[in-house]
């Protein structure tokens, strides 16, 4: 079974297509603003598995939720980045 989750999380879409900012950016805070969920439902679905350790992914919708809440963020950085 570990080793299911473990192959999942090395092949999570939005894992590895996140890998450059997946350190810089406070993911816990980000969902709560955004999705008004917890950090561990987040990096759950980030690691490809559900509460319960069962495979589970983003759905499309949040996906794009996702998306909409990363062009926020940027535009927020370099809004403030302009003022310096």
């Amino acid at each position: 079974m570990m080793e299911k989750v473990r192959s999942r999380y090395r092949d999570n879409e939005v894992n590895t297509k996140l890998s450059e900012i997946r350190l810089d950016v406070v993911w816990g805070r980000l969902v709560n603003r955004y999705f008004g969920k917890s950090a561990s439902w987040f990096y759950n679905k980030f690691n490809g598995i559900n509460g319960n350790g069962k495979p589970a992914e983003f759905t499309a919708e949040e996906k794009l939720q996702l998306k909409g809440a990363l062009c926020d963020l940027a535009d927020r950085i370099r809004k403030a980045a302009d003022t310096l």
